[in-house]
C-alpha cells in the first residue's frame, strides 16, 4: 500500500489488510472462457501474467533458503487474535500469515487474482454466480481439511452481526454461499457486479472448530485454525506475537506461495512511538523499519550501525497508486458543514514551506484523490467525463456544482507569483462570505462565537505539520488546539467519528471500486468503524459510486473515477497532503530479499512473505 509520508493509515486497525491491498486487486472481467470448468487466475483485462502451469511470481527466489527469525514492529498494543470483529485491536501479522484467502494478488499486476485454496474458479454464464473448487491439500494448522463447508462458515460469520460492519457492507452483494460437495462452493449474487468476482476471492476462510463452539464476537485470544504458512506461538497481551512457521504447511510447493514465507519465527514487537521504535532497531530488538518520516529519515537513520554496516539505508521504488491522504474535516459538524469555509481552511497550508523547512524537500504536493494514477483528473473535463457530468446534471440540477464543468483547480500554492498572504486573503474573503468575520481578537460568527476546533493525532510526528498549519490559521483568528490520544481511545473516537479534524487517508487503488462506498457513500456516513472520515452524504456522489462498480471496461472506470475525483476535490472536504514513490528503509544487513522488486506492494508485506535470513558466515549482498 503507498504511504503517504509522516503518517500511519487513519482506521486501518478496523480495516483488513485484504481491502487496504486493493490497489492489487479489484476491477474486472474473466479471463477464462465460460465453456471452461474454471481457471487458475482472474484479470481485468487480457490474459493473467502468470499462465495456468506457472512455478512462482517473479518477486520470490525460489531458491530462498528458510530458517531464522524476523523481528518487525508495530505501533500501540493489540487485545486479540480475531481480526475480524469491531471491538478491540488484532495482533498485527494474522491476516497476511495465519488466514488464507480462496485467491490471491499478483504484485507484479494492478488487476489479477491467483486462486489458492480455491485451484479453480468458475463463473456462471449469468454472471449471477460463481464456483469454487477448493484444492483437495489444503488443510487447517489442526490437519483438517478445508471444506466447502469451512467457506460457508466463514462467510456467514463475516456478514453476521457478530463481525465488524465493514464485511456486511463489503460482501452486501453476495447473497449466499452454497455448498455443492466437501470441496466445492458457490457463491450467489443478488446483482450483477463486476466486482463481485474478485471481492468473492478475497473471503478469508477459517475452521468451524476455532472458538470451541462460542459465538464469533467472542473469540477473541482463541489461537486461530486456519490454513497459512505460520501459526501463533506465543504472545504478550500488547508487548509481542510470535508466528511460528507450520511444518506441516499444505501450500509449500504451490506456485502462489513458492520462494515465500521463509522464516521460521516471526515476532511483532508494539512500540509506543516512533523514537521508541528506532531505539528498538539500534539495540537489536527489531530487523527493520520503514520510515514514513523525513525527518527521521534524514537525522537519525545514520550513525554507527550504519557505518558498520550493520544497518543498511535504502529506498525502494514502487509504482503505487498514491490514493489521498490529508487533513480531513469532519461534515458532520456543523462547523464544517459550509463549502466556502472548507475551501477557506485548505487555504491557510504551505505545502512549500513545510517541504523545505520540514521534510527535506522528498515530498510532492497530492492533487487528487486518486493521485499517481491516470485516474486523477486533469484540466477541463474531457468530451466522456462532460458526457457523464450532463447526465448527473440532468438527474440532480444544481446540487451538480456549476464548476465541475471548468478545469479542475490545482491544490493552493505559495510558489512565486502565489503567496501565503495571497492565500489567506482569499480565505477570508470565503469566510466572510459564509457569515465568519474577524473581531473581538478572534474569527467569530454572528452569534458572537469564536471559529475554534481541535485536530486529533495518533502519534507525536504529526504534530510537525499540524503545529505550521495551526499558526496559519491563527492569522486567521482561527484557534485550532491539536492533541494526541492514546491508542485504544483514538480507535474509539476515530471509529465513533468523535473529532473536529482527523489525519485521515484512503490507500491507493489502480482500479477503485466497492471500497469507495466505505469512504464516500452516504450509507457509510453514520456507521461506526467506516472509512468515511469527512462525512460525505451526496446523493451525486452515490450515483456516481452506483456506475462505478458496476463498469465493465478500463476506460470507463477511468472516465468515471475521474469525475468522482472532481466532485470530491470541490467538495473540499480534506486539506490534501503529499506523497513519495518510493519506500525508506533501514534494515539488518542479516536480512537478504529478492533481486526483482514487485511494482505494487506494502514493505510490511513484501518483507515478512519474500525476505530471508542469511545463511551464517554469508556477507551482506546489498
Amino acid at each position: 500500500m503507498p504511504y503517504n509520508p509522516e503518517k500511519y493509515r487513519f482506521s486501518s486497525r478496523s480495516m483488513p489488510a485484504c481491502l487496504l491491498r486493493r490497489l492489487l486487486l479489484l476491477g474486472l472481467t474473466c479471463c477464462f472462457s465460460q465453456a471452461a470448468l474454471g481457471a487458475h487466475a482472474i484479470a481485468l483485462h487480457g490474459q493473467p501474467r502468470y499462465p495456468a502451469d506457472f512455478r512462482h511470481f517473479d518477486y520470490a527466489d525460489p531458491q530462498a533458503p528458510q530458517g531464522g527469525e524476523l523481528f518487525t514492529s508495530s505501533m500501540g498494543n493489540f487485545e486479540k487474535l480475531n481480526p475480524y470483529t469491531l471491538k478491540g485491536r488484532a495482533a498485527d501479522g494474522l491476516q497476511d500469515l495465519v488466514f488464507e484467502t480462496l485467491a490471491v494478488p499478483s504484485w507484479d499486476e494492478p488487476d489479477t487474482m491467483y486462486g489458492l485454496l480455491a485451484e479453480d474458479i468458475a463463473l456462471a454464464p449469468d454472471e449471477l454466480s460463481m464456483t469454487f473448487r477448493l484444492d483437495r491439500k489444503a488443510r487447517f494448522s489442526n490437519g483438517d481439511p478445508v471444506t466447502a463447508a469451512d467457506v460457508k462458515y466463514s462467510f456467514d460469520q463475516l456478514v453476521s452481526k457478530q463481525a465488524a460492519p465493514l464485511y456486511r457492507q463489503y460482501w452486501s452483494d453476495v447473497k449466499q454461499m452454497v455448498v455443492v460437495d466437501d470441496h466445492t462452493v458457490r457463491a450467489e449474487f443478488r446483482r450483477k457486479n463486476h466486482e463481485l468476482r474478485i471481492i468473492v476471492c478475497q473471503l478469508p476462510v477459517f475452521s468451524r472448530k476455532w472458538g470451541g463452539g462460542k459465538s464469533f464476537d467472542k473469540i477473541t485470544l482463541d489461537a486461530p485454525i486456519a490454513s497459512g504458512p505460520y501459526v501463533v506461538e506465543s504472545f504478550d497481551l500488547g508487548k509481542r506475537i510470535t508466528y511460528r512457521r507450520n511444518h506441516d504447511y499444505w501450500a509449500n510447493e504451490h506456485p502462489a506461495r513458492k520462494g515465500m514465507f521463509n522464516f521460521e519465527r516471526i515476532t511483532y514487537r508494539y512500540y509506543r512511538d516512533t523514537l521508541a521504535r528506532m531505539e528498538g532497531l539500534k539495540a537489536g530488538e527489531i530487523d527493520l523499519i520503514q520510515e514514513n518520516s523525513s525527518k527521521n529519515w534524514a537525522r537519525n537513520h545514520q550513525g554507527k550501525h550504519w557505518d558498520d554496516g550493520d544497518l543498511i539505508k535504502a529506498l525502494f521504488p514502487h509504482r503505487n497508486g498514491a490514493g489521498w491522504q490529508g487533513f480531513a474535516m469532519n461534515t458532520r459538524h456543523p462547523l464544517f458543514q459550509d463549502r466556502r469555509v472548507r475551501q477557506a481552511l485548505g487555504l491557510a497550508m504551505d505545502f512549500e514551506w513545510m517541504n523545505r523547512q520540514l521534510f527535506f524537500n522528498l515530498y510532492t504536493r497530492s492533487p487528487s484523490y486518486f493521485t499517481n494514477t491516470e485516474m486523477a483528473a486533469t484540466g477541463k473535463p474531457d468530451a466522456k467525463e462532460l458526457a457523464v457530468l450532463r447526465e448527473l446534471q440532468a438527474r440532480f440540477g444544481d446540487k451538480v456544482p456549476a464548476e465541475v464543468f471548468d478545469e479542475i483547480p490545482p491544490p493552493p500554492t505559495t510558489l512565486p507569483p502565489h503567496s501565503l498572504r495571497d492565500n489567506l486573503r482569499k480565505a477570508r474573503e470565503l469566510l466572510a462570505q459564509a457569515g465568519w468575520t474577524y473581531r473581538d481578537g478572534a474569527l467569530r460568527n454572528a452569534q458572537g462565537e469564536p471559529f475554534q476546533f481541535e485536530m486529533m493525532l495518533e502519534d507525536r510526528m504529526q504534530e510537525r505539520a499540524s503545529a505550521p498549519y495551526a499558526r496559519n490559521l491563527e492569522k486567521l483568528g482561527i484557534e485550532m488546539n491539536y492533541r494526541i490520544y492514546d491508542p485504544a481511545l483514538y480507535q474509539r473516537k476515530a471509529e465513533n467519528f468523535d473529532y473536529d479534524m482527523v489525519w485521515a487517508l484512503m490507500p491507493g487503488s489502480q482500479s477503485p471500486g466497492n471500497e469507495l462506498f466505505d469512504y464516500f457513500g452516504s450509507a457509510s456516513r453514520d456507521q461506526a468503524g467506516s472509512n468515511n472520515a469527512m462525512g460525505v452524504a451526496d446523493p451525486v456522489i452515490d450515483a456516481l459510486l452506483a456506475r462505478i462498480v458496476q463498469s465493465e471496461h478500463r476506460d470507463e472506470l477511468v472516465t468515471l473515477v475521474r469525475v468522482l475525483d472532481r466532485l470530491l476535490r470541490l467538495g473540499y472536504y480534506i486539506v490534501p497532503h503529499f506523497y513519495s514513490n518510493a519506500h525508506r528503509v533501514s534494515y539488518r544487513s542479516t536480512l537478504a530479499y529478492p533481486k526483482v522488486l514487485p511494482k505494487f506492494y506494502r514493505i510490511e508485506d513484501w518483507s515478512v512473505a519474500t525476505w530471508w535470513k542469511k545463511p551464517a558466515g554469508e556477507g551482506s549482498r546489498r
